[in-house]
């Protein structure tokens, strides 16, 4: 029988939220493949487990899954831990599952702690509808690309930050977002751990100032879908009348039908748009 890939939620700081599933797990299985093994050995020795570790990290993800993979074809049972958090969430647990199951290996996530949801239950945004966007890109243009998509995201948005980034990155998403309510979130779980209910803008003011420490995690106030409406009636103001009329004609409508869409677009009554062509 082939083994199998468990997926081992671990604490974030504080030891205390993993769960008994968890512990017995790391116990059972026969190897535990985690993102650094210094970090890892220390949580292993707390618990009292006393199981095989072997690293797999960014720049060994796709030779080591190959290593793994075929101990679990022969057997084996292997958990996935990284550093702190669930795998596969911003790390590159996701590869290993990806080949897993291109592999035929079965595959299970054990759930547990994850910052990006610990941020935003804390955050007081709303989190019905939330984007997660993990650390921004290193890569100055598919940052600035990504950047622009967030523009016009309506959902609660969350980033992760390291400390000696935070002013920077802050800096660029007030440039790009305009100022919005966020909420940051720091050393989560941890002793020190601190919850800034604040704006894009203040915020910068705030580490500009105060140095940051610790991990953070930056959850923003989605674009409300008034603030959208806004945006493109503005932009339908830069157009004549005549001209947004013809934008409707040519697609087939009539008169009549391209005078109401031009009304709904530029927040105006229809009466306003056939006296302006009149006129």
């Amino acid at each position: 029988m082939q083994g199998k890939l468990f997926l081992c939620a671990t604490p974030i700081g504080n030891l205390e939220d993993i769960t008994f599933r968890v512990v017995r797990t790391l116990k059972e299985v026969d190897l535990i493949a985690a993102e650094d093994t210094r970090n890892s050995i220390k949580l292993l020795n707390h618990f009292e487990i006393k199981t095989p570790m072997t690293s797999y990290h960014e720049y060994n993800k796709i030779d080591k899954a190959k290593v793994l993979i075929s101990k679990m074809q022969a057997g084996k049972n292997v958990a996935l831990i990284t550093d702190a958090g669930t795998p596969g969430i911003s790390d590159p647990g996701e590869e290993l599952v990806k080949m897993c199951y291109e592999a035929g290996i079965e595959v299970t996530s054990l759930p547990g702690p994850a910052a990006c949801i610990t941020a935003l239950t804390l955050s007081g945004l709303s989190t019905r509808r939330f984007s997660f966007e993990a650390f921004l890109p290193a890569d100055k243009k598919e940052r600035k690309q990504v950047l622009e998509e967030m523009k016009q995201e309506t959902r609660t948005i969350i980033c992760y930050e390291a400390p000696h980034h935070l002013v920077k990155t802050l800096k660029e998403l007030w440039e790009t977002l305009g100022d919005r309510k966020c909420t940051i979130c720091r050393e989560l779980t941890k002793r020190y751990e601190t919850t800034f209910q604040t704006t894009l803008v203040s915020a910068l003011s705030h580490y500009e100032k105060e140095a940051p420490k610790g991990e953070c995690v930056i959850v923003i106030e989605g674009k409300s879908r008034q603030e959208i409406l806004a945006d493109e009636r503005e932009k339908w103001r830069e157009v004549s009348i005549q001209e947004h009329m013809e934008v409707y004609l040519s697609q087939g409508k009539d008169k009549k039908e391209a005078m109401k869409l031009v009304a709904k677009d530029r927040g105006v009554s229809k009466r306003d748009i056939y006296q302006s062509l009149l006129g």
